[in-house]
């Protein structure tokens, strides 16, 4: 699972087990420790939820976690479709930005491993 933050903008990007997983679990999480204590480790989640009908989000602690509709979240691995958008307005005048989509792997030449990212369609011609 990836995430790119920029500004009041969170996209997530999930391979095809991680999509296959959060259907059949309901939640994934990964962290990223900057010391030894629990207090230095971030932390992003993705989990369904029933009873809403967007993407949503909350930042508790140490953690962002993008919360997907549970049906979509069951469904998805299952369809063609790409990802989710949705934008929550967090405050008056500011909206949080989220997007959340499956990972294709990359057209130009990367050292990360994509052998679980799911073919990309501008590869074919």
């Amino acid at each position: 699972m990836k995430i790119r933050i920029k500004g009041n903008f969170i996209r997530y990007r999930l391979t095809q087990t991680e999509v296959k997983t959060l259907g059949e679990a309901g939640y994934l999480a990964e962290e990223t420790r900057f010391g030894p204590a629990a207090e230095q480790t971030f932390v992003y989640a993705i989990a369904s939820k029933s009873g809403i009908d967007g993407l949503q989000a909350t930042f508790e602690g140490h953690k962002i976690t993008l919360f997907i509709p549970a049906d979509a979240a069951k469904n998805w691995f299952e369809e063609d479709r790409v990802g989710f958008k949705n934008d929550v307005q967090v405050a008056p005048g500011v909206t949080l930005g989220l997007l959340l989509e499956k990972d294709f792997a990359c057209l130009d030449a990367t050292q990360e491993d994509q052998s679980d990212n799911y073919p990309n369609p501008n590869a074919v011609c």
